[in-house]
Parts: structure tokens; sequence; C-alpha cells
């Protein structure tokens, strides 16, 4: 009976899973869907459910317009609901089958004789792991069965024990609290300033017990607001935006009144204590927070014959207290809300929508956030992500490798390393009698690393950045000989990042001013923090006023808004920023490497760590998950992903599926072409050496121009940069080009600005309609627009405002480019070739056709919308460049070697179209 036992212990505790999983041979026959679905969205949840029941890493491709987001949440949701009965029949199986092994007496054991220990020594310990075991399904079960009638007492409204405990004074405390956190606190003691920026005693490695860093409530009251963790699904995007549009989705989903969704976010988008909130940075809004977080648990002295110092209470945040923070917690478990429905109930009951969503994790089945804060560390552990045996669901993951090596890369600029190091021996300097030794070592050991790298861009630390020229030119650097280079490969970066983290410097030289030798004093910073800069802010900033108001030239909005900008990046802690580049120092040496940016000055030199190895940091994900899908509306060419990302990380073959499906709109609804030449019979070459030609100008010219002849509505026109669009826009402004498509549409161009898109946007479809409505004049409106750009992603150019998609040359990266060179070499050499190809080829090649197929996916957004896609290039024809297509544009594409029988098809595709609608 124990050794079937223990096979049974061994099989629902001991995998990595943490549970058995009973194999589904043909998944689930059906899915819960608010309608009727398409056969393309039964497919993506069959493969999806097989995946997760699987623990497969899952790759998934599904047009956008073909229901994608609620295909993952009906999946999804299905195998956890059917993943959470498995477990909870299998658990009951083994407690009846444990408690009747455990009333029923145990036989004598047959090889008694040859057995070293006595009968009852065996039948004991035997005895012991059966209860042992039937007390731990016990004692899950029960918890099981009070967090579920919890939630269904939440979903009833009926009023929870703890909320009875509540005093009826405490929302009078709250205002009072807030009141006290907005007074000026200008008369406290200089004493007690500097008693908040001294460094606690540190101490390193064994010297010490590891101290908890939870970023919430860390008192004795706010134990019991701490659960374990359900098995749970981690839906990750690429911004809030899409977080949004996915949490509406779920509103709209059968699980809607059933699913725990809790949705995350940072403290600048979930802060509702207004005070924080007009700090304005992300920065110093988290130091201000974290700050009222260090008041709120400070201890107060109780030694005997100690004075209390005088002045006003440290400010502390009236929305962050435990019984509130555990009623806010609740409601969002008992009911799903978007960030907005966030605030709205976080003012309503005075609790921290940032904190309560922390709190919300373990116990919600559905967690969702941007997925920046799943592929980073250090930001899964401040937010109390944990994914052993989850699921994570990465959608929108065409950008994936590019997005875990913008994460994991660090830059630092000459002036901030100065600014850093100005404040580091400020701090020194000014507390150098009341620091420990200890601390005093490590600060001088940040020093030094700060003037070694100083040194290595060509300047001198104590000096002003701006006026130390330095010689221009870019070095390229392993991690090892960067740090010979700049002779600080004696210094252990590693305790330094450890101290980093338990000793927040960073935070602790907000209130210290830039000083170099020979310049005086430069402000950068409007920290609250020093009594004498508060004193004379205003003042300051008054005179500011004066000094812009008597200005003799005029400042225009953009120098307005480029100060702004500047004066933000100023604002934050260069200390951060060294911070983060102390710890990307860190990686393996082969996995990155840094880059020396010597720009003509010391302020505008910079020196970068760029990791060319993603895969080491998405190992420990795809490690610790019980599967992982990587989802997208295109998600060709896939070749990286399994490569560079999967393989690299040590996925096995058999472990990855794929899943592809084609698009629900009738094949007849989207037309695809391939120009190889123009109408003048001049080939289409859009080489980086042709493709200023004057005649190659013109033929493009020529090409809008016959296309706006024909099609309705909307064009969109993708150039393969900036530049290239200013030149090109430029010769046809000379030549009368543009006057001539001006008589056929409106012309608009992209905006350099992101806050100008929108109106853009706006112009672009009020111009449409307008046309549409107006027989005569203008046909639409034209877009000039540029791959890559703020309208290659996320736009949607359905119906009238994307009738054609032109593409003009291809859009191939700076091959020139340092970066590029060296994530070339490094895949080159631990990448396998295949099909006659390099890794580093197949690199530039795939980073072009992704780029294309976002730019050409905005047009096609739902069923009943049609399109036309025009690739403008010679090299579209090619047969490795077509199957990089998506599979339901590729299958419709035709090649013209000439122009005419092309512009044949264009024409009668939407006359076709036109008789249609005219027929409806």
């Amino acid at each position: 009976m124990f050794d079937a036992y223990n096979v049974l212990l061994y099989n629902v505790y001991i995998p990595r899973n943490g549970v058995r999983i009973t194999r589904m041979e043909n998944g689930r026959a059906q899915f819960p869907f608010p309608y009727q679905p398409y056969n393309i969205q039964e497919q993506f949840m069959q493969a999806l459910y097989t995946a997760l029941d699987q623990g497969k890493v899952g790759i998934f491709e599904s047009p956008t317009g073909t229901g994608k987001s609620l295909s993952l949440i009906c999946g999804a949701l299905s195998w956890l609901t059917d993943y959470e009965e498995r477990r909870r029949q299998e658990a009951a199986a083994l407690l009846q089958e444990g408690e009747v092994s455990l009333s029923t007496p145990s036989a004598s054991s047959a090889t008694a004789g040859s057995s070293a220990e006595p009968d009852w020594i065996t039948d004991f310990v035997q005895k012991k792991a059966e209860r042992d075991l039937v007390s731990k399904l016990k004692e899950e079960e029960l918890k099981r069965k009070k967090r579920e009638e919890r939630l269904e007492m939440i979903r009833n409204n009926v009023q929870l024990k703890y909320a009875m405990k509540r005093k009826s004074c405490e929302d009078d405390e709250a205002f009072k609290l807030l009141q006290l956190s907005k007074e000026d606190q200008t008369e406290m003691q200089g004493d007690q300033e500097d008693e908040e920026l001294i460094i606690a005693e540190y101490e390193s490695d064994d010297e010490s017990k590891r101290t908890s860093r939870f970023c919430g409530p860390e008192n004795d009251e706010d134990d019991e607001l701490i659960e374990e963790h359900v098995t749970k699904i981690y839906y990750c995007s690429r911004t809030h935006s899409q977080l949004a549009q996915f949490v509406h989705e779920v509103q709209k989903s059968p699980f809607s009144k059933d699913i725990s969704l809790v949705t995350l976010g940072s403290r600048q988008n979930l802060c509702i204590n207004e005070e924080v909130r007009r700090l304005g940075s992300i920065q110093r809004i988290n130091d201000r927070c974290m700050e009222m977080q260090k008041n709120k648990h400070e201890k107060p002295h109780q030694d005997e014959g100690v004075k209390r110092k005088r002045g006003p209470p440290k400010a502390v945040c009236p929305f962050n207290k435990a019984s509130a923070l555990q009623q806010m917690r609740d409601q969002l478990l008992g009911t799903v809300h978007d960030i907005e429905q966030l605030l709205k109930q976080g003012r309503e009951t005075h609790s921290c929508p940032y904190y309560g969503t922390r709190l919300a994790i373990p116990p919600a089945q559905l967690v969702v956030l941007p997925y920046q804060m799943v592929l980073h560390e250090a930001t899964r552990k401040a937010a109390g992500v944990q994914l052993k045996g989850q699921v994570v669901i990465i959608d929108e993951a065409h950008n994936l490798s590019d997005t875990l090596s913008c994460v994991h890369s660090a830059e630092l600029s000459g002036a901030q390393l100065s600014r850093a190091h100005s404040q580091l021996t400020q701090y020194a300097d000014r507390y150098r009698n009341r620091l420990k030794a200890k601390n005093l070592m490590y600060i001088k050991q940040i020093q030094f690393v700060i003037e070694g790298l100083v040194r290595v861009l060509g300047g001198k630390v104590g000096q002003n950045p701006q006026s130390q020229i330095t010689q221009t030119g870019t070095e390229m650097f392993t991690i090892n000989n960067f740090l010979f280079k700049a002779q600080i490969d004696n210094i252990n970066l590693f305790k330094l990042q450890k101290y980093f983290g338990k000793s927040m410097i960073s935070r602790k030289l907000g209130g210290f001013v830039e000083k170099y030798a020979g310049s005086g004093v430069s402000l950068h910073t409007h920290s609250a923090s020093s009594k004498e800069n508060r004193r004379t802010e205003g003042l300051n900033r008054y005179l500011q006023t004066l000094q812009s108001s008597h200005s003799p030239t005029p400042v225009s909005s953009s120098d307005q808004q480029g100060s702004v900008e500047t004066e933000k990046a100023l604002s934050a802690s260069p200390m951060m920023q060294v911070e983060a580049f102390f710890v990307a120092l860190t990686n393996s040496n082969t996995d990155g490497r840094v880059v020396l940016h010597r720009q003509g000055t010391l302020s505008e030199s910079s020196v970068k760590f760029l990791l060319l190895n993603p895969a080491v940091h998405f190992a420990q994900v795809l490690k610790e998950c019980r599967a992982v899908i990587i989802a997208g509306g295109t998600m060709q060419p896939v070749s990286d992903f399994k490569q560079e990302l999967l393989i690299s990380a040590g996925v096995s073959e058999e472990r990855i599926t794929e899943f592809c499906c084609g698009h629900v709109i009738p094949p007849e609804n989207i037309l695809p072409l391939v120009l190889c030449s123009g109408p003048s019979g001049q080939e289409l070459d859009f080489t980086y050496q042709s493709r200023d030609s004057p005649k190659m100008m013109d033929e493009t010219g020529r090409i809008l121009s016959n296309i706006c002849n024909v099609v309705p509505g909307g064009v969109v026109c993708f150039f393969p940069s900036y530049e290239y669009s200013r030149r090109i826009v430029s010769h046809w402004e000379a030549n009368g080009t543009l006057g001539r498509l001006a008589n056929k549409k409106k012309i608009f161009q992209e905006p350099k600005k992101a806050n100008q898109v929108e109106q853009v946007l706006n112009d672009f479809t009020r111009c449409i309609q307008r046309c549409a409505l107006d027989s005569g004049g203008l046909t639409g409106a034209l877009l000039f627009s540029v791959v890559g750009g703020k309208m290659s992603e996320g736009i949607n150019f359905s119906d009238d405002l994307g009738r054609c998609v032109v593409m003009v040359g291809m859009p191939y990266p700076n091959i020139k480019s340092p970066e590029l060179q060296e994530k070339m070499t490094y895949l080159d050499k631990h990448l396998p070739h295949s099909g006659g190809r390099s890794p580093g080829q197949a690199l530039i090649e795939n980073l072009c056709m992704k780029a294309v197929n976002q730019s050409i996916g905005r047009a096609i957004r739902h069923r009943g919308d049609y399109s036309s896609i025009v690739l403008c290039d010679r090299r579209y024809s090619r047969a490795a460049t077509l199957s990089k297509l998506p599979s339901w544009i590729r299958d419709r594409t035709s090649t013209h070697t000439s122009f005419g029988p092309a512009f044949a098809a264009l024409r009668k595709f939407f006359q076709e179209k036109k008789r249609e609608e005219t027929l409806n």
C-alpha cells in the first residue's frame, strides 16, 4: 500500500508543474463563446487548449480582425476551468483512498525477516506518510472551499467579516492624513532631514539575514493580506491601451461573471494621491511613494530619555491602509475592472489601486499586465509576480526579441555620469563622519567605477561635461575588455548591485545639485528634499517667468516641448541609470557588448550596453512556466523566434508548437500585387544605390497617380524611412507630381511628433468621409507614412480609410550600424546556418519583412473589409521574400513584370467591389 501511495504522492506533488495532469487526446469538444465562432476560431481554441494541456511553448498567428483576443480568452479560460476541475477530482480520489488506507489495518510484511527494521517501524513510516498526505490534501481542500465561498460572498455583495471591524472614524482619519501630507514642511529641523538621508549600516553576503523588500504594507495587521498563489494565466501585451481592450473583451465573454481578473500597471497609471500624481515623472512618483511607505513603517523611538524632534509628522499616504486595501482587493476579485474602473473604485473607497492590485495577484485567476513586467526579473519580483507552474500568454509579440534586448540594455551619457559623480561626492563629503565604514567603502567604489566610465569617454570628473571636448568615434568592446579598458576590472559589480538594492542610495541624492570646478552651481532638479531649495523654488520660478517674458526672441511651442523633455530627463536621478548600467555589466561576457559613442563633447557622448542574446533572460520564463504562448496578428517570419529565443534558451523542438490560420475575409476581398516595373517600363529597384535617382522617384509618382485614379477612399503609402519620404516628396513638389496627386486626393503626411498623430488621423478620416458624400472633386485622401513609424503599428485603416496600401521599396535596416553588425556577427557564430544563408543575413531579411508585414496588415480589419496591397520593388518577387509574407496574403499575391496587367487587375477589383456595394 505504501508503494502505491508513494507513486501517487510523487505524481501529484513532485513534478515541475506541481500536479499530475490527465492528458486529453481530443482536447475539448466545445468552447463557451459569446456568438457562433468562425471555423478558424474553433481551430485556434482547440490548438491553444492542447498546447496548454501538454505544457508546450506555442507560436500562434491569427490576423487582426479574426477575433484573436476572444479566442485567447475562451480557449485559455476553458482549459483553466477544466484543469482546476481535474485537480479537484484527483485530490478527492486521493483523499478518499488515503482515508480508506488509514482505517485499514496494515498486513504483516512478507519480507519482515529480510528487512533491517522491525515491522512496527515500517508500518509507522508508511502510516505517517499516508497521514501527512491526507492532512495536506484536506488542508488544500479547505483553503479552496474558503476561497470559493469568499468569492461567492463578494459577488453577492455580502458584507465580509473584516469590514465589521473597521472603525467609524477611519474616513475622517484618512482625510486628516491627506491634509497633513499636503502641508509645507519647511519648518522641519535640518537635523531631522539629515537623519532621513543617512544610509543605514550596510552588510553584505553572509553578514546579515535577507531582508524583505515587499513593496506593500509590512506590519502585523497585514499578515492576513498575503495569500497563496492559485493556478493562473498571465496575459501580457505591449501597451496599456491593448491591455484595456483585452479586459473589455473579457467583460463581453461568457467568463466575465466567474473569472477573478486583476490588471497591473505602474504607479504613474494607478496612483490616486493627487499630491504624488502632480510630480509628473514616473521616477519622482516612485520615489515619493516609497518615501511614504518608509514613513508609515518607521518605528518611533521608545528609548527612555530620547526626546522626539519637533516638527510636523512625516507624510504618509492616506490611501494605503490595510483594511481599505483588503476591501479594494476583494472588490477587484469579485468583478472584472479595467484601469479606469480601478481608479474610480480606488477614489470611492480611499484605497490605493497600485497596492490593491498587487495584493490581488495571488488569488487571481487571470492577471493582465504589460509584458515588460514579465520579461524583467527584478520587476517581476517587485510586483509579486510568480511564474512557477503558471501559464504566460504574450500577445502582440512580433517585437518580442527587440523588447527583451531593450529591457535588458542600458545607456549612460557623459552628462549623467558627471552629475551622478558630483552628487555622490557631495553626499559622501557631507555625511562622511556619520556614515559607517562599509557604506563609505561602497560609495568610494561606485565613485571609482564612474570615474573609469568618464575616463573611457575621454573626459574628467569634477569638470563641466559640456565644456569638455572629446574625439568623435564609435568603439565596440566585449564586457571583459571594456572593464579592462576602464580599469574597473578589480571591482565586484555583483556586490555593488546588492548595495544599490539594499541601501537605496539612488533615492537619497535628489537634494544635491550639480557642482563643477570653476563653473559654480548648475541646478538641474527641483527636489523638495533641501530646505533652502524649497524656500527659493517659488522665487526662482518667478524670475524664470520674468526672464522668458522679456526675452527678445519668442519661444516656439516645439522649443518649449523640447525644454520640457529636457527637464524631465534631467529630473530623473542619474544614479538610477548608473545602477541599471552596473546590472547590465554583470551579464555573461559572450551575451553582450559595450558601445562607446564619442560625440565631440563629454556631455553628448555615451556608453551603452547592448544585449546580443535575449534568450538568456527569456530562458527563466520558459523554464519556470508550465506553458508559454507567443501570439500575434503577424508573426511571420517565425524562424528568428524559434532559433534566437526558444532553441537558444534550451527549449526542445518537441516542446515547440506552431499555429497559423488564414483570415475570415473571403479570398476575393484582398488583392496583393508585386510590381517589378512602372508605367513607363522603368524597373523598380529601390536599393540604396538607385532609389534616389530622379527616374526612380518620377516612376513612383506615376504609379501613385495611376493608383489614385482607380482606388476610392483612402490610400496609405509607406516609405522605408523619414529621410527618404522627405526627399521624394520634395522632388515631387519641385516637378509638379505632388500637385497632380493633390488634384485627385488630399495629401496628408505622418507627423514626427507622437502628440500630433491623433489630429492627423482625425483630419484624414473626416476628409475621406466628406469625399464619400461629395460626388465631385476629390476622391479621397492620400497619406504618406513611414515603415516602423507611428502609423505602421496599432492604427486601424479599416474600410474606406485604407482601400489600398502601397509599399515603396524594402525597409532594410542600416547595415552599417555597429550594433547591427555586432548582432549579425554574434548570430553567425552561435546559430546554425540554414537555406544557404547565414543567421546574420536571415536577421536582416526578417527585420525587413516583419516591418513590411506590420505595415500592410493595417488595411484588412474585419470580415467584410476589402483592400489592395501594392508592393513596389522587383525584389518582392523572389520566392524567399514571398515566403515571409503571412499565408493569407501570400496565397493571393500575383507578380507582374509589367505595369499594364497589374493596373488592369486593380481597376477590375474596385469596379467589382463598387458593383457589389450598389447591389447591396
